[in-house]
């Protein structure tokens, strides 16, 4: 079992606890046999540099004659509440071979990957694989833009393609423990608003930014793809307590990896898209006053009256200033955000 770092002595007491029992749950699942299996998400990168994301969690061992393939499905149904219980591995070695280029990283403390490997790769989507010493490869997706790519998306999930129409206190338990993707509500009109966007900028990178956590990262993957909405990469966050703080902040994780696109592909004019229940128009706004030129357009989606009740009320950075030039538009579906795009 991998050692603690020493760092850990200086870890938030919330994150210490969190540990231990990690530790525990950890041992025990051993003792019944589980092991090491990387949990792979889709990547995205640069000809030159890529993003490779995952999560180690500990799973029961493959059955008789189970082919890893057949195993990485098994693991990828699991409903939301079974993907929280599962048992992260923290601070354990993950191999990634991408090509051809072999590289050996280490998962942070709740077993999530996301590390950047110099690697280069043409445009398009790659297959890597990632395992750990005492696991089996499986296969992770990674899109690469086009050095002349100009255009991309950025698009929140929860009341943005999805109507969750759930009280924000119960929300993140609701996605997390209860609801798989058969019982998730597609927004009206947004599958085919975000297809058209893809279809008229091919080769474009498509990104969901979402404060969820990646426990659920396969059942919005399914979503997604059963209700034929653009493939692209999720950026979630891990569940519990961070190393200096109780509660995660969701605002945070956004704006991070907002700067982060903005250094990475920084040719490249952002549609962001959100709703105006949460702070989507806030951080899209402080975000196009920060990089004006990283911007095309922001599109929210106006929730219902019902919708913003359960929400805690409308955003009011409807009436916040915007970088000049960028365009805001408003809508309370994807049809009438496509309709108004296209008016500019």
């Amino acid at each position: 079992m991998p050692k603690k770092p020493a760092a850990a002595s200086r870890l938030h007491r919330a994150a210490r606890i969190d540990d231990a029992i990690h530790d525990f749950r950890e041992k025990v699942v051993r003792r019944w046999g589980h092991l090491p299996t990387v949990i792979p998400y889709a990547g995205y990168g640069t000809t030159e540099r890529i993003r490779v994301l995952g999560r180690v969690l500990l799973t029961k061992p493959p059955r008789e004659g189970e082919s890893s393939r057949s195993m990485q499905r098994r693991e990828e149904r699991v409903r939301g509440w079974r993907s929280f219980t599962s048992v992260p591995v923290g601070d354990i070695e993950v191999i990634i071979e991408i090509e051809g280029t072999v590289r050996t990283v280490r998962a942070d403390r709740g077993g999530v990957v996301d590390t950047s490997v110099d690697v280069e790769l043409v445009p398009g989507w790659h297959t890597i694989t990632m395992r750990t010493h005492d696991s089996d490869a499986v296969e992770a997706p990674v899109f690469i833009v086009d050095p002349d790519t100009s255009f991309g998306v950025v698009c929140d999930i929860d009341d943005t393609v999805m109507v969750t129409a759930l009280p924000r206190p119960f929300l993140a338990f609701w996605n997390t423990f209860v609801l798989d993707e058969h019982a998730r509500t597609p927004t009206p009109g947004m599958a085919v608003f975000l297809e058209r966007l893809t279809a008229d900028h091919p080769g474009s990178p498509f990104i969901y930014l979402s404060t969820g956590a990646w426990n659920v990262a396969p059942t919005l993957t399914r979503f997604l793809g059963r209700n034929l909405y653009p493939r692209g990469p999720l950026l979630l966050t891990d569940w519990g307590p961070t190393s200096d703080r109780f509660f995660r902040s969701g605002r945070e994780h956004k704006e991070t990896n907002l700067r982060r696109l903005a250094s990475e592909f920084p040719d490249i004019r952002w549609v962001l898209i959100g709703d105006d229940g949460q702070h989507d128009e806030e951080i899209y706004g402080e975000f196009a006053l920060e990089h004006p030129e990283n911007v095309r357009a922001i599109a929210i989606r106006q929730l219902s009256p019902s919708e913003a009740v359960l929400a805690g009320g409308r955003s009011k950075a409807e009436q916040a200033a915007a970088a000049p030039g960028t365009p805001k538009v408003y809508a309370p579906d994807g049809a009438g955000l496509a309709e108004k795009l296209r008016a500019l």
